[in-house]
């Protein structure tokens, strides 16, 4: 990958973002799911790690995903189509581990997430985010485990990185890149981003249109 190829994408994947995302679908189960079509990209992670405030930065939109500051608000996926004839539609899915939810609610959500990874032919790439802060927990290695068994590739972004310092943060980069190492279905590298300071959203942007040209 050249340097000239690399400042392309990050262009084209800025065009892309800057056009219209609008919310479609909400799905509370796997039999409410909408048709499949173009290319999907979820994003997973455990509740609070930023998964909605990162679908706000990528697009540029203070509000296309609602963030909240109660972990678990997220009970449904969640489903954003790009500008027309872009081909790429995002989905926000319901974050893992705590909730301020009954255990039944919580089982439920954990139930679709892993249903939804193993079945869906459309979806090419997820993205679990794991918070720069504390690196990969025991409920994510549970998740990553779900992903190599299935189909689907992923790679590990790292949220949050403006509140961890410099030091703690290539510690915490070199050792969640250790760690997926262990994981065949994980992408080597790690992305790094801050929804709040915008680093990594370019690098996440062209990531996707790379994944398009490679779909399409």
């Amino acid at each position: 990958m050249t340097a000239e190829t690399d400042a392309k994408l990050i262009e084209e994947g800025r065009k892309l973002f800057a056009g219209e995302w609008k919310f479609v679908w909400a799905s509370p189960s796997i039999e409410t799911l909408p048709p499949m079509a173009g290319v999907e990209v979820a994003f997973a992670g455990r509740s609070n790690v930023g998964k909605s405030s990162l679908i706000n930065a990528l697009t540029g939109r203070n509000a296309l995903a609602r963030t909240s500051h109660t972990p678990g608000r997220t009970q449904e996926l969640i489903f954003f189509d790009g500008p027309d004839n872009a081909g790429l539609r995002l989905v926000d899915m319901p974050g893992y581990g705590y909730a301020s939810a009954p255990k039944t609610q919580v089982a439920s959500w954990t139930r679709l997430i892993h249903q939804f990874l193993q079945g869906r032919a459309t979806l090419a790439r997820v993205y679990v985010l794991i918070d720069a802060r504390h690196g990969i927990k025991d409920l994510d290695q549970d998740v990553l485990k779900t992903l190599d068994k299935s189909a689907v590739s992923y790679q590990v972004v790292l949220t949050k990185a403006d509140q961890v310092k410099a030091a703690e943060l290539q510690k915490n980069i070199t050792e969640t890149t250790a760690a997926l190492a262990k994981h065949p279905a994980a992408f080597p590298d790690v992305l790094v981003t801050s929804s709040r300071s915008g680093a990594g959203m370019p690098e996440l942007r062209a990531a996707m249109v790379r994944l398009l040209k490679e779909r399409g």
